[in-house]
């Protein structure tokens, strides 16, 4: 239990890391707006992704945080990367661009089967031993 609950908490750090430092350029970083504007999204839009990003990052790092949250804010990670492989894909970005997406996805993937691994690990533990 020890070594998946370590393994998750830097896979989960490091992809939280990944969608702070994504939030960051979207603020500062005037070619993300030219970036935005090449996929075919609306300004604003740039902002709001960088606001669910911060909001995302930090659902997965507070451990209080109910489970429920956890896999919305998992699904919300996914639809959002997952639409930004199509979106560089279909704006003929080359796939080094395109493959990005791709990668943070497969580390929110690992993030999420830990999640339940150490989730699981913790009810066995928990279980209390029925006499019948």
């Amino acid at each position: 239990m020890k070594k998946n609950s370590i393994i998750y908490w830097s896979v989960t750090g490091l992809f939280s890391v990944m969608m702070l430092f994504s939030a960051y350029n979207y603020f500062t970083n005037p070619q993300m707006a030219g970036a935005f504007t090449h996929l075919g999204f609306p300004p604003y839009f740039r902002i709001e992704l960088a606001i669910a990003k911060i909001a995302g990052a930090i659902v997965l790092l507070l451990p209080q945080v109910p489970a429920r949250l956890k896999e919305w804010t998992y699904a919300g990670f996914s639809i959002t990367l997952v639409s930004a492989a199509v979106a560089h894909f279909s704006s003929g970005d080359p796939a080094s661009v395109a493959i990005m997406p791709v990668i943070f996805f497969a580390v929110l993937m690992v993030s999420y089967w830990l999640l339940h691994k150490r989730q699981q690990a913790s009810a066995a533990s928990n279980a209390k031993p029925s006499f019948a």
